[in-house]
Protein backbone atom coordinates (compact mmCIF):
# COMPACT_ATOMS: atom_id res chain seq x y z
CA UNK A 1 0.00 0.00 0.00
CA UNK A 2 1.28 3.46 -0.87
CA UNK A 3 2.06 5.69 2.10
CA UNK A 4 -0.53 8.28 1.11
CA UNK A 5 -3.25 5.62 0.97
CA UNK A 6 -2.11 4.21 4.32
CA UNK A 7 -2.41 7.63 5.96
CA UNK A 8 -5.79 8.32 4.37
CA UNK A 9 -7.15 4.96 5.50
CA UNK A 10 -6.09 5.36 9.15
CA UNK A 11 -6.05 9.12 9.70
CA UNK A 12 -9.48 9.21 11.35
CA UNK A 13 -8.49 6.57 13.88
CA UNK A 14 -5.29 8.41 14.80
CA UNK A 15 -7.11 11.71 15.21
CA UNK A 16 -9.65 9.99 17.45
CA UNK A 17 -6.91 8.96 19.83
CA UNK A 18 -5.27 12.38 19.72
CA UNK A 19 -8.60 13.85 20.73
CA UNK A 20 -8.94 11.30 23.50
CA UNK A 21 -5.59 12.37 24.95
CA UNK A 22 -6.06 16.12 24.56
CA UNK A 23 -9.67 16.30 25.76
CA UNK A 24 -9.33 13.61 28.41
CA UNK A 25 -12.57 12.03 27.22
CA UNK A 26 -13.93 9.37 29.50
CA UNK A 27 -13.50 5.95 27.96
CA UNK A 28 -13.25 2.53 29.52
CA UNK A 29 -9.84 0.89 29.81
CA UNK A 30 -10.96 -1.76 27.33
CA UNK A 31 -11.78 0.89 24.69
CA UNK A 32 -8.44 2.59 25.24
CA UNK A 33 -6.62 -0.77 25.09
CA UNK A 34 -8.38 -1.58 21.82
CA UNK A 35 -7.20 1.71 20.29
CA UNK A 36 -3.68 1.05 21.62
CA UNK A 37 -3.56 -2.34 19.87
CA UNK A 38 -4.73 -0.80 16.58
CA UNK A 39 -2.10 1.93 16.81
CA UNK A 40 0.61 -0.63 17.60
CA UNK A 41 -0.43 -2.64 14.54
CA UNK A 42 -0.22 0.49 12.39
CA UNK A 43 3.21 1.28 13.85
CA UNK A 44 4.54 -2.18 13.02
CA UNK A 45 3.22 -1.82 9.46
CA UNK A 46 4.78 1.64 9.09
CA UNK A 47 8.13 0.47 10.48
CA UNK A 48 8.13 -2.34 7.92
CA UNK A 49 7.16 -0.38 4.81
CA UNK A 50 8.00 3.25 5.62
CA UNK A 51 10.88 3.02 8.15
CA UNK A 52 12.27 6.51 7.47
CA UNK A 53 8.95 8.26 7.03
CA UNK A 54 7.56 11.00 9.27
CA UNK A 55 4.42 8.92 9.71
CA UNK A 56 6.51 6.26 11.50
CA UNK A 57 7.89 8.86 13.91
CA UNK A 58 4.36 10.19 14.46
CA UNK A 59 3.01 6.70 15.21
CA UNK A 60 5.90 6.06 17.60
CA UNK A 61 4.85 9.07 19.66
CA UNK A 62 1.19 8.12 19.40
CA UNK A 63 1.96 4.58 20.52
CA UNK A 64 3.79 5.91 23.58
CA UNK A 65 0.79 8.09 24.38
CA UNK A 66 -1.60 5.19 23.94
CA UNK A 67 0.58 2.99 26.17
CA UNK A 68 0.48 5.61 28.93
CA UNK A 69 -3.28 6.05 28.54
CA UNK A 70 -3.88 2.31 28.83
CA UNK A 71 -2.04 2.08 32.12
CA UNK A 72 -3.41 5.32 33.50
CA UNK A 73 -6.87 3.88 32.93
CA UNK A 74 -5.88 0.53 34.42
CA UNK A 75 -4.38 2.18 37.51
CA UNK A 76 -7.64 3.99 38.19
CA UNK A 77 -9.51 0.70 38.12
CA UNK A 78 -6.96 -1.49 39.91
CA UNK A 79 -4.60 -1.37 42.84
CA UNK A 80 -1.37 0.49 41.94
CA UNK A 81 0.80 -2.28 43.39
CA UNK A 82 -1.10 -4.92 41.42
CA UNK A 83 -0.98 -2.89 38.22
CA UNK A 84 2.77 -2.30 38.45
CA UNK A 85 4.00 -5.77 39.40
CA UNK A 86 1.42 -7.93 37.63
CA UNK A 87 0.77 -5.91 34.48
CA UNK A 88 3.31 -3.19 33.74
CA UNK A 89 6.50 -5.11 34.57
CA UNK A 90 5.37 -8.35 32.85
CA UNK A 91 4.50 -6.38 29.71
CA UNK A 92 7.89 -4.66 29.79
CA UNK A 93 9.55 -8.05 30.33
CA UNK A 94 7.69 -9.28 27.25
CA UNK A 95 8.64 -6.21 25.22
CA UNK A 96 12.32 -6.54 26.18
CA UNK A 97 12.43 -10.33 26.40
CA UNK A 98 15.34 -10.53 23.94
CA UNK A 99 17.51 -8.57 26.38
CA UNK A 100 16.55 -10.93 29.20
CA UNK A 101 17.47 -13.94 27.04
CA UNK A 102 20.73 -12.23 26.07
CA UNK A 103 21.50 -11.58 29.73
CA UNK A 104 21.00 -15.26 30.61
CA UNK A 105 23.09 -16.42 27.65
CA UNK A 106 26.00 -14.10 28.46
CA UNK A 107 25.91 -14.94 32.18
CA UNK A 108 26.09 -18.68 31.56
CA UNK A 109 28.78 -18.23 28.90
CA UNK A 110 30.93 -16.46 31.51
CA UNK A 111 29.93 -19.07 34.11
CA UNK A 112 31.17 -21.83 31.78
CA UNK A 113 34.49 -20.00 31.34
CA UNK A 114 34.84 -19.81 35.13
CA UNK A 115 34.18 -23.55 35.48
CA UNK A 116 36.76 -24.46 32.83
CA UNK A 117 39.35 -22.08 34.26
CA UNK A 118 38.97 -23.51 37.77
CA UNK A 119 39.36 -27.10 36.62
CA UNK A 120 42.36 -26.28 34.42
CA UNK A 121 44.28 -24.03 36.82
CA UNK A 122 44.69 -24.96 40.47
CA UNK A 123 45.55 -21.37 41.44
CA UNK A 124 42.53 -19.79 39.68
CA UNK A 125 40.20 -20.15 42.68
CA UNK A 126 42.68 -18.32 44.91
CA UNK A 127 43.02 -15.53 42.33
CA UNK A 128 39.26 -15.00 42.23
CA UNK A 129 38.15 -15.77 45.81
CA UNK A 130 41.29 -14.75 47.69
CA UNK A 131 43.70 -16.80 49.80
CA UNK A 132 42.00 -16.05 53.13
CA UNK A 133 38.59 -17.19 51.90
CA UNK A 134 39.98 -20.36 50.30
CA UNK A 135 42.06 -21.33 53.35
CA UNK A 136 39.18 -20.69 55.75
CA UNK A 137 36.75 -22.67 53.63
CA UNK A 138 39.11 -25.62 53.33
CA UNK A 139 39.43 -25.66 57.13
CA UNK A 140 35.63 -25.59 57.43
CA UNK A 141 35.25 -28.47 54.98
CA UNK A 142 37.81 -30.56 56.86
CA UNK A 143 36.03 -29.84 60.15
CA UNK A 144 32.73 -31.09 58.67
CA UNK A 145 30.89 -27.77 58.24
CA UNK A 146 31.51 -26.47 54.72
CA UNK A 147 29.08 -23.58 55.15
CA UNK A 148 30.47 -22.32 58.47
CA UNK A 149 31.66 -19.10 56.86
CA UNK A 150 28.00 -18.08 56.42
CA UNK A 151 27.12 -18.53 60.08
CA UNK A 152 28.98 -15.62 61.61
CA UNK A 153 27.19 -12.60 63.02
CA UNK A 154 23.56 -12.17 63.98
CA UNK A 155 20.59 -13.05 61.79
CA UNK A 156 19.50 -9.41 61.56
CA UNK A 157 23.00 -8.07 60.94
CA UNK A 158 23.62 -10.62 58.19
CA UNK A 159 20.29 -9.80 56.57
CA UNK A 160 21.02 -6.05 56.47
CA UNK A 161 24.63 -6.49 55.34
CA UNK A 162 23.78 -8.94 52.57
CA UNK A 163 20.87 -6.87 51.31
CA UNK A 164 23.03 -3.75 51.18
CA UNK A 165 25.76 -5.58 49.25
CA UNK A 166 23.41 -7.28 46.80
CA UNK A 167 21.45 -4.11 46.14
CA UNK A 168 24.67 -2.22 45.45
CA UNK A 169 25.74 -4.88 42.94
CA UNK A 170 22.33 -4.76 41.25
CA UNK A 171 22.34 -0.97 41.10
CA UNK A 172 25.84 -0.99 39.61
CA UNK A 173 24.73 -3.43 36.92
CA UNK A 174 21.70 -1.30 36.10
CA UNK A 175 23.45 2.10 36.03
CA UNK A 176 26.48 0.73 34.18
CA UNK A 177 24.18 0.42 31.21
CA UNK A 178 24.83 4.15 30.76
CA UNK A 179 28.27 3.17 29.43
CA UNK A 180 26.61 1.71 26.33
CA UNK A 181 25.99 -1.56 28.20
CA UNK A 182 29.72 -2.31 28.44
CA UNK A 183 29.83 -1.52 32.15
CA UNK A 184 26.98 -3.96 32.76
CA UNK A 185 28.83 -6.61 30.78
CA UNK A 186 31.92 -6.12 32.95
CA UNK A 187 29.95 -6.70 36.15
CA UNK A 188 28.35 -9.81 34.66
CA UNK A 189 31.77 -11.24 33.74
CA UNK A 190 33.11 -10.65 37.26
CA UNK A 191 30.09 -12.06 39.10
CA UNK A 192 29.39 -15.01 36.78
CA UNK A 193 33.01 -16.18 36.98
CA UNK A 194 33.01 -15.75 40.76
CA UNK A 195 29.86 -17.89 41.13
CA UNK A 196 31.33 -20.54 38.81
CA UNK A 197 34.66 -20.64 40.66
CA UNK A 198 32.89 -20.89 43.99
CA UNK A 199 30.77 -23.83 42.83
CA UNK A 200 33.68 -25.61 41.12
CA UNK A 201 35.86 -25.11 44.20
CA UNK A 202 33.37 -26.95 46.42
CA UNK A 203 33.07 -29.71 43.82
CA UNK A 204 36.85 -30.18 43.83
CA UNK A 205 36.75 -30.54 47.62
CA UNK A 206 33.92 -33.10 47.66
CA UNK A 207 31.41 -30.66 49.16
CA UNK A 208 29.30 -30.00 46.06
CA UNK A 209 25.95 -31.01 47.57
CA UNK A 210 26.69 -29.13 50.80
CA UNK A 211 27.27 -26.02 48.70
CA UNK A 212 24.07 -26.60 46.72
CA UNK A 213 22.03 -26.78 49.90
CA UNK A 214 23.74 -23.86 51.53
CA UNK A 215 24.25 -21.42 48.68
CA UNK A 216 21.27 -21.82 46.40
CA UNK A 217 18.72 -21.45 49.19
CA UNK A 218 19.34 -17.72 48.88
CA UNK A 219 21.35 -17.72 45.65
CA UNK A 220 18.44 -18.65 43.39
CA UNK A 221 16.66 -15.31 43.87
CA UNK A 222 19.97 -13.47 44.19
CA UNK A 223 21.59 -14.68 40.95
CA UNK A 224 18.39 -14.73 38.89
CA UNK A 225 17.64 -11.19 40.04
CA UNK A 226 21.17 -10.13 39.14
CA UNK A 227 20.66 -11.44 35.59
CA UNK A 228 17.44 -9.41 35.27
CA UNK A 229 19.22 -6.31 36.60
CA UNK A 230 21.89 -6.85 33.95
CA UNK A 231 19.17 -7.06 31.30
CA UNK A 232 17.92 -3.65 32.48
CA UNK A 233 21.45 -2.31 31.97
CA UNK A 234 21.53 -3.70 28.44
CA UNK A 235 18.21 -2.01 27.68
CA UNK A 236 19.72 1.36 28.63
CA UNK A 237 22.77 0.72 26.46
CA UNK A 238 20.64 -0.37 23.49
CA UNK A 239 18.39 2.71 23.81
CA UNK A 240 21.49 4.87 23.31
CA UNK A 241 23.08 2.81 20.55
CA UNK A 242 19.95 1.94 18.57
CA UNK A 243 17.40 4.79 18.75
CA UNK A 244 15.56 3.61 15.66
CA UNK A 245 13.25 6.30 14.28
CA UNK A 246 13.34 8.25 17.54
CA UNK A 247 15.80 10.98 18.42
CA UNK A 248 18.61 9.50 20.49
CA UNK A 249 17.74 11.38 23.68
CA UNK A 250 14.05 10.47 23.35
CA UNK A 251 15.01 6.83 22.88
CA UNK A 252 17.29 7.03 25.94
CA UNK A 253 14.52 8.50 28.11
CA UNK A 254 12.10 5.72 27.17
CA UNK A 255 14.75 3.01 27.56
CA UNK A 256 15.96 4.30 30.93
CA UNK A 257 12.40 4.57 32.26
CA UNK A 258 11.46 1.05 31.17
CA UNK A 259 14.75 -0.38 32.46
CA UNK A 260 14.24 1.36 35.80
CA UNK A 261 10.79 -0.23 36.18
CA UNK A 262 12.29 -3.66 35.52
CA UNK A 263 15.09 -2.96 38.00
CA UNK A 264 12.57 -1.93 40.68
CA UNK A 265 10.75 -5.24 40.21
CA UNK A 266 13.88 -7.14 41.33
CA UNK A 267 14.07 -5.42 44.72
CA UNK A 268 11.52 -7.71 46.47
CA UNK A 269 13.49 -10.75 45.30
CA UNK A 270 16.72 -9.17 46.56
CA UNK A 271 15.12 -8.58 49.96
CA UNK A 272 13.85 -12.17 50.15
CA UNK A 273 17.28 -13.50 49.15
CA UNK A 274 18.93 -11.48 51.93
CA UNK A 275 16.35 -12.73 54.43
CA UNK A 276 16.95 -16.35 53.40
CA UNK A 277 20.72 -15.91 53.74
CA UNK A 278 20.41 -14.22 57.12
CA UNK A 279 17.81 -16.52 58.67
CA UNK A 280 17.74 -19.83 56.75
CA UNK A 281 21.06 -20.61 55.02
CA UNK A 282 22.99 -20.80 58.29
CA UNK A 283 20.79 -23.74 59.34
CA UNK A 284 21.09 -25.69 56.07
CA UNK A 285 23.33 -28.36 57.63
CA UNK A 286 20.72 -29.24 60.28
CA UNK A 287 17.60 -28.83 58.15
CA UNK A 288 16.14 -31.84 56.31
CA UNK A 289 17.67 -32.11 52.84
CA UNK A 290 14.19 -32.26 51.31
CA UNK A 291 13.26 -28.91 52.85
CA UNK A 292 16.43 -27.26 51.53
CA UNK A 293 15.76 -28.44 47.99
CA UNK A 294 12.10 -27.48 48.28
CA UNK A 295 13.09 -23.87 49.04
CA UNK A 296 15.50 -23.86 46.08
CA UNK A 297 12.93 -25.34 43.70
CA UNK A 298 10.16 -23.04 44.92
CA UNK A 299 12.42 -20.01 44.45
CA UNK A 300 13.42 -21.09 40.95
CA UNK A 301 9.83 -21.78 39.86
CA UNK A 302 8.39 -18.53 41.21
CA UNK A 303 11.00 -16.14 39.82
CA UNK A 304 11.16 -18.03 36.48
CA UNK A 305 7.38 -17.83 36.18
CA UNK A 306 7.39 -14.10 36.93
CA UNK A 307 10.00 -13.10 34.34
CA UNK A 308 9.72 -15.86 31.71
CA UNK A 309 6.12 -17.13 31.71
CA UNK A 310 3.82 -14.43 33.12
CA UNK A 311 4.95 -11.85 30.50
CA UNK A 312 3.56 -14.05 27.71
CA UNK A 313 0.29 -14.59 29.56
CA UNK A 314 -0.22 -10.87 30.19
CA UNK A 315 0.77 -9.99 26.61
CA UNK A 316 -1.69 -12.55 25.26
CA UNK A 317 -4.41 -11.11 27.50
CA UNK A 318 -3.66 -7.65 26.10
CA UNK A 319 -3.82 -8.95 22.54
CA UNK A 320 -0.12 -8.30 21.86
CA UNK A 321 0.81 -11.81 20.72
Amino acid sequence: MREVAFIKQNKEKWLEFEQLISNKEKKSSDEIASLHIKIMNDLVYAQTYYPKSKVTLYLNKLAKGSFDEVYDAKRKEKNVFYSFFLEKVPLLSYQYRKYIYLSFAFFFFCFFIGILSTFNDESFARQILGNNYVDQTIENIESGDAMAIYKGGTNWGTFIGIYDNNQRVGLNMFLSGLFLGLGTGYYVVVNAIMVAVFQAFFYQHNSFFDSLKGIWIHGTYEIFGMIIEAAAGYIIGASILFPGTLKRFESFKIGFRDAFYIFISTIPFTIIAAFLEGYITRYSNIMPTFFCYFIILFSLVTISYYYLVLPFKVAQKQGLR
